[in-house]
């Protein structure tokens, strides 16, 4: 691929959260810089993702979106493991072991992350009802069963499965969802398996490109040279 032809990620033109990457692009620009490859934004309003042309890449429209040639992804697991097969650096060289790579970002997507933005879902849209109490500590107890499994599996290793992989990837940015909560407190070793992935170089270019588009969009600034794409 050359210099040209680059990929593409949509992100939102206003971060939701501020500028603390928890967003879902996140994910596809950690990756990306795991791979040690160059890449391109697309911003899009929350109405311009409605719209015709953004619903052609996703037609759900949301965000991310990945575009390489003619190629063009949509939810964030899916062009993770695109990504991953695509470059070196993501998935082991061993057919086993890349299966079981693949395992974990499933696992991640499927398995650890509903119950989670099902806590988020109850945080924005019931917090004023009589019942919020109740039922965010029943979403918190199925969150614990989760992370008592997955604490379990990983126990004192660095990462999941041998060496770092999109699977740590992935859990490791579905688990960053919780840094609001005390739940990961519980789960020391869960913690730490953060604490790491936060602590790659990778992640921490990714977490500075998105916070400078953040800070430039708030601000008015013109974004960085050659990182937006145009529709």
């Amino acid at each position: 691929m050359n210099a040209n032809s680059r990929p593409i990620i949509s992100v939102f033109e206003h971060s939701p959260d501020q500028g603390r990457g928890m967003a879902r692009d996140m994910r596809v620009r950690w990756a990306l810089e795991e791979v040690g490859q160059a890449y391109d934004v697309r911003p899009v309003s929350f109405e311009s993702m409605k719209e015709a042309a953004h619903r052609a890449r996703h037609p759900f429209g949301q965000i991310p979106t990945y575009e390489e040639g003619d190629l063009v992804l949509f939810e964030s697991g899916a062009i993770v493991l695109h990504i991953a097969n695509r470059f070196r650096g993501l998935l082991p060289e061993a057919a086993n072991a890349r299966a079981r790579a693949t395992s974990w970002v499933f696992a991640a997507l499927s398995t650890i992350e509903p119950p989670i933005v099902e806590r988020e879902v109850v945080e924005y849209c019931e917090h004023g009802e009589t019942w919020f109490e109740q039922r965010l500590s029943a979403v918190d107890d199925r969150i614990r069963v989760r992370l008592k499994d997955l604490s379990h599996r990983l126990g004192e290793a660095d990462w999941l499965d041998g060496a770092f992989s999109a699977g740590d990837l992935m859990t490791v940015d579905v688990l960053r969802r919780l840094a609001d909560t005390s739940l990961l407190d519980e789960f020391p070793n869960l913690k730490g398996f953060v604490a790491r992935g936060e602590a790659r170089p990778a992640f921490r270019r990714a977490y500075d490109a998105q916070r400078a588009f953040f800070n430039a969009a708030s601000t008015g600034r013109n974004q960085p040279a050659n990182s937006i794409a145009k529709e």
